[in-house]
């Protein structure tokens, strides 16, 4: 099937009779839609038209008519719509081409209408253009992000990556967004990252997509689910993710409770709780997933150190020392005293902790962890050491107290 190029909106052919005609052979559910689309062209009612024609777009049962209706209709009239408005009907219209050949094709042609969102700089034989007014940018920036997916369905990764540097680009220079712009990329962004499988920056784009979009009501159950898992694989093999706190907070993960999948909703609470006891318990579910299976020992290493991280954390506060013996360390983390001070090492060059070791000694001086995210008894322990540390405080200024009076009977003596 060959893509013709739109019509020109100059052109003397009125779309009337294409309206009618549609209007006359739709179904009785769709015939007021087409009346108002119609109404609304002949009134040059733009602004009506164009939201008539958004919510068309997206209704069940209207895809068998969408590219006709881009193709004979909408082309006709592209200067009259809203730009960023325009790119998402053909977005949606996209989806209704049978190959993602055409699909890309289709996208194309529509970007290179789009106005420039790039100002032209001055030179001896031209005054210069500036950057046009919103939402120009938006709108390229959103159709390099439907152009990118579909470059990513037909597996031109190299392709799609250009496509999404510009767009990230583009978008970075902005001083406003609107949400779904921003989702476009992020979603493109999380699923490029997910066929490469690079958990970070997946991990990352999925969760700053989630942030851009009603989960309820512009996502299925499926798809929540769907995401929900893969957000805990990727938390779990990412090697620079050692805080679950935003993914424990978000509502998505909810979905996992009941299904099949629970069981990685609790392995990531108990990642984020250093809990090893509770992760030897769930790992004969790794088998469920391979690729969690394949990486226990990786698995194992990380749940370690999240031990660590719980363990200096939980450590009293009571002002005698900050100093934490390799046996300490290895009792909690369930190690070999030989190997904490690997565990350590690690530990500081993910910039996870903070502080000095002693080998010979055998001890650590731990002055800082990374901050998370606190849950259930984690809070109880906060609020202990922070009563600890109000009575240290208090006692403190009952002795500095104490000095002053005996320094100053001491000079009233003299």
């Amino acid at each position: 099937m060959e893509i013709d190029p739109p019509a020109s909106t100059s052109t003397s052919t009125s779309p009337v009779p294409y309206l009618e005609a549609q209007q006359s052979s739709a179904p009785e559910e769709l015939k007021p839609w087409w009346n108002k689309i119609r109404t609304a062209y002949e009134k040059k009612l733009w602004h009506n038209l164009t939201v008539v024609l958004t919510e068309f777009v997206f209704l069940p049962g209207t895809g068998p008519y969408q590219i006709e209706l881009f193709e004979k209709f909408i082309s006709t009239i592209e200067s009259k719509i809203n730009a960023l408005k325009l790119v998402e009907i053909a977005r949606r219209v996209g989806r209704e081409y049978a190959e993602p050949e055409l699909t890309l094709k289709f996208l194309q042609s529509l970007h290179s209408r789009l106005a420039s969102p790039y100002p032209v700089p001055p030179s001896d034989d031209h005054p210069g253009t500036p950057a046009p007014p919103p939402p120009a940018a938006s709108a390229y920036a959103l159709s390099l992000s439907s152009i990118a997916y579909a470059q990513l369905l037909l597996g031109d990764l190299p392709a799609c990556k250009v496509s999404l540097d510009e767009c990230e680009k583009l978008l970075a220079e902005q001083d406003t967004v609107e949400p779904s712009v921003n989702a476009g990329y992020y979603g493109v962004a999380g699923d490029y990252f997910k066929v490469k499988a690079d958990y970070g920056p997946y991990y990352k784009n999925a969760l700053l997509y989630l942030a851009c979009v009603d989960t309820e009501r512009e996502l299925s159950k499926e798809d929540r689910q769907s995401r929900a898992h893969d957000l805990c694989i990727a938390a779990l093999l990412g090697e620079t993710i050692y805080n679950f706190g935003e993914l424990l907070q978000h509502p998505i993960l909810q979905t996992l409770v009941g299904t099949e999948y629970e069981w990685i909703k609790d392995l990531i609470s108990a990642f984020n709780g250093g809990e090893i006891g509770k992760f030897e318990s769930l790992a004969n579910h790794l088998s469920n997933e391979p690729i969690l299976e394949s990486s226990a020992p990786f698995l194992r290493q990380k749940i370690c150190l999240m031990a660590l991280i719980q363990t200096v954390f939980a450590r009293p506060r009571d002002g005698s020392s900050r100093l934490m013996t390799f046996q300490t360390i290895g009792e909690a983390t369930r190690l070999p005293t030989h190997e904490v001070e690997h565990l350590l090492m690690k530990a500081l060059s993910l910039s996870l902790i903070k502080g000095s070791l002693d080998q010979v000694a055998g001890t650590a001086d731990i002055s800082w962890v990374q901050p998370r995210v606190l849950e259930g008894n984690q809070l109880d322990t906060l609020a202990e050491q922070l009563e600890a540390w109000c009575a240290a405080v208090g006692t403190t200024e009952q002795r500095v107290e104490e000095q002053r009076i005996l320094a100053k009977q001491a000079v009233l003596v003299e």
